[in-house]
């Protein structure tokens, strides 16, 4: 038994969720069963569905706890070939902070809660216990790998893992001036009808709502995004009570499940044009 397969099989044990990794810390690729996507999952993207492939095929959506599959003739192939193990955060819970270079640790340091630390080639993988959303690059030298992302297999490390605080939940949140407001059509007003809210709770909690069914969404994300956007238009749309800062959180949530700025702003625009507000 290799190495990593015996690791893989200790993690599992624990209902850590593995996969093995090929040189330079990439999933294996498709099997042939999902040549071309025939399969209908999209390989090595974040937003790939659960894996029912006889291998281990769709990066994170692979990751497994089954003893029997992870040690089934073609995972053991993957095996043998594997330079490393990697295992899915979110499914075990976790949320990893990965500090890229020691000016992220010593950034970490001073403003993040003290956790588990685990040693990485360049930097420091922080652990905390949660599930969150995951999201690249949000500081410098900075990743959240939790849900729908993996992260290799590096030890147990030190430290008492800290339950996931707010300090790190916030940094997934991206700030509403990365939507720039001159390519965002906003509702503001339309019409000059008086508001018929009357309490900004009333639309705080729509907005809530909005986010919400973006961020949970498992599949058809972009269609997701357009009919939240059509439902919000449509309760919010005419009083003109939406501002920017409204409009930045909804595309926020939607970039962060993989639509891009470009996508948002034609969903909002095609949203708007169908309620003709």
């Amino acid at each position: 038994m290799s190495e990593h397969l015996r690791t893989a099989l200790e993690l599992a044990a624990s209902q850590i969720p593995v996969l093995p990794l090929r040189a330079g810390k990439v999933p294996f690729g498709n099997c042939r069963r999902c040549a071309d996507h025939a399969c209908g999952g999209r390989p090595n993207m974040k937003n790939a569905g659960p894996c029912a492939c006889p291998g281990p095929c769709h990066a994170w959506a692979a990751a497994t706890t089954d003893p029997d599959l992870i040690n089934s003739g073609p995972w053991r192939r993957a095996w043998l070939r594997a330079s490393a193990v990697a295992y899915h955060p979110g499914g075990a819970g976790l949320t990893v902070v990965d500090l890229d270079n020691t000016d992220a640790i010593a950034w970490a340091r001073e403003n993040l809660p003290a956790t588990q630390t685990v040693p990485t080639t360049r930097g420091e993988h922080w652990l905390y216990l949660g599930p969150m959303q995951s999201a690249n690059a949000v500081r410098p030298g900075v990743d959240i790998k939790s849900t729908m992302a993996y992260a290799r297999w590096l030890g147990f490390g030190t430290g008492t893992m800290t339950y996931l605080p707010d300090a790190v939940r916030a940094l997934a949140v991206r700030q509403p001036r990365a939507v720039r407001p001159a390519a965002v059509p906003l509702p503001l007003r339309a019409g000059g009808g008086e508001c018929r809210h009357r309490t900004p709770a009333y639309l705080e909690r729509g907005i809530a709502m909005a986010e919400q069914r973006i961020t949970e969404t498992s599949s058809g994300v972009h269609n997701t995004v357009y009919r939240t956007f059509l439902a919000v238009l449509s309760a919010h749309g005419r009083c003109g009570c939406l501002t920017d800062v409204h409009v930045a959180r909804l595309f926020s949530a939607a970039q962060a499940k993989g639509e891009t700025a470009r996508h948002c702003t034609e969903a909002w625009a095609n949203a708007r044009t169908t309620l003709g507000v």
